[in-house]
């Protein structure tokens, strides 16, 4: 087991197996506000700095959501560098067991090729773990009321009618999909694995289109919901949105794009504001309130995206910039 130094991070594990091969990386980024929430992700890198350098920002970008959430946690992440197919039992034990190592400052939670069931086997080694619900529900929930918060702000008082497209047909885009389609919005749906979207496109109604045409279309809404970097310096001129909001981490390839949409006049919900749902029904869960506290608490999050919208407007910054000064303030007083 290597300690990588990394400044900024609290501690940065990387776990090998007898060849010398990664097989786990664990990261606690900050820790000031409470012990450090983190999913476990599955899926394959084309080198090992790669998954390192992925979970570095997702565990910065936990510690900024927990933090503008006004939650009692810190940030962390984790991820088994393989493919799902090769995701066997022994694989997440000796997950389990690299993040034993933190001594209960990281509180796993299942993400992008992890399930409840394998939160419990890596339960098996390493405590706490949170594994008493899918949040992926929830995280859809706090960005529908996100969505709501973006397009009221631009003039609009309900979804009805705008078009709405949605990338990703996982556990949250596919709760996000429904989610629109209740409340009268035109949906586009689309995701890599070509028979989850024609899947939920025969349950709920809504139009597949093609993942690498979706980005670029006409939308009033453009919702991620799967991997981050889908906003690129090479993209962002292409946009034909009028406001990005989604469920997705790490929307932005780099930070300075965010000016660049505000310049085109294109409204970004902050992606570790607008997907915090999830987050927020996870402490409701560790501190056992009832899931309906859950749920009032869960839809605030359009209230806080109302106020950085507001904050952005006015001050003249990015959205960005204010959820960073909003979350910078907490850990400050922490």
């Amino acid at each position: 087991m290597e300690e990588l130094s990394r400044t900024g991070f609290e501690r940065v594990v990387v776990d090998r197996d007898a060849a010398g091969a990664a097989r786990s990386i664990v990261v606690v980024h900050d820790t000031r506000l409470g012990p450090a929430l983190g999913g476990v992700r599955v899926r394959p890198y084309p080198s090992e700095d790669e998954a390192v350098s992925e979970c570095l920002a997702l565990a910065r970008a936990m510690t900024v959501k927990a933090a503008a959430a006004g939650l009692d946690l810190g940030g962390g992440w984790s991820i088994i560098p393989a493919d799902v197919s090769d995701k066997t039992p022994e694989r997440l034990l000796a997950h389990g067991r690299a993040i034993a190592t933190f001594g209960g400052r990281f509180i796993p939670v299942n993400d992008i090729g992890t399930d409840q069931a394998d939160l419990r086997k890596i339960g098996e080694v390493t405590s706490p773990v949170c594994a008493q619900g899918d949040p992926s529900p929830w995280t859809a929930l706090g960005v529908s009321a996100g969505i709501k918060a973006c397009t009221r702000f631009s003039g609009h008082a309900d979804l009805r009618g705008l078009r709405i497209g949605v990338q990703g047909a996982g556990n949250v885009g596919s709760a996000l999909v429904r989610l629109l389609v209740q409340d009268g919005a035109e949906v586009l749906v689309s995701d890599v694995v070509e028979e989850r979207a024609t899947a939920l496109a025969a349950e709920t109604g809504v139009t597949v289109v093609d993942p690498g045409e979706l980005p670029t279309s006409e939308l009033d809404v453009f919702a991620p919901c799967a991997l981050g970097e889908v906003i690129t310096p090479d993209t962002v001129d292409d946009l034909r949105c009028r406001i990005i909001a989604g469920g997705a981490n790490n929307v932005l390839a780099s930070s300075d794009l965010a000016g660049r949409l505000r310049e085109r006049g294109i409204v970004y919900a902050p992606d570790f504001c607008v997907n915090s749902g999830g987050v927020i029904f996870l402490q409701a869960q560790i501190l056992s309130h009832t899931e309906e506290a859950a749920r009032k608490q869960v839809l605030k999050v359009g209230d806080v995206i109302s106020d950085l919208l507001e904050r952005s407007e006015s001050r003249g910054i990015t959205t960005t910039q204010a959820a960073d000064e909003l979350a910078q303030a907490r850990l400050d007083e922490a």
